[in-house]
């Protein structure tokens, strides 16, 4: 038998990865334009709010949901390390960014970590179809 290295398949848990991307990205866009838009409204650069909607509780919600999926089965405990830590940073950081500023560029590091952890994990785990010879 030889690998086909050029017939990639997919791996149980790339969805995850996808959305995890996703949401990180969503929440990088959220958090840098939400200042402009608030400049000249009533609005302040701090709410994150859609009517009884908490947005940054929404992206914790659905980066912790990509983070389980992707991880749940994985064989590599450092790279599931990397994601849980990354997750860890990245809510720690949404919560108590009103209350210390430094949370803030904390939560852009964890939101960037979260990102090249799922990128990571796409490659890392791609498999490669089995061919027989």
């Amino acid at each position: 038998m030889k690998t086909d290295s050029s017939v990639p398949t997919g791996h149980s848990h790339s969805k995850a990865d996808y959305m995890g991307i996703a949401g990180s990205v969503l929440c990088l866009i959220h958090c840098l334009i939400t200042p402009v838009l608030a400049l000249g409204t009533s609005l302040t650069a701090h709410s994150h709010t859609i009517g009884v909607i908490d947005l940054d509780y929404f992206f914790i919600l659905i980066n912790g949901v990509a983070v389980y999926f992707a991880t749940r089965e994985h064989r590599n405990p450092l790279l599931r390390l990397f994601l849980w830590s990354a997750f860890l940073l990245f809510s720690v950081s949404l919560i108590l960014e009103n209350y210390f500023p430094a949370f803030r560029t904390l939560g852009y590091l964890g939101s960037g970590l979260l990102i090249a952890g799922h990128v990571y994990n796409l490659i890392y785990c791609r498999p490669w179809r089995i061919v027989n010879e």
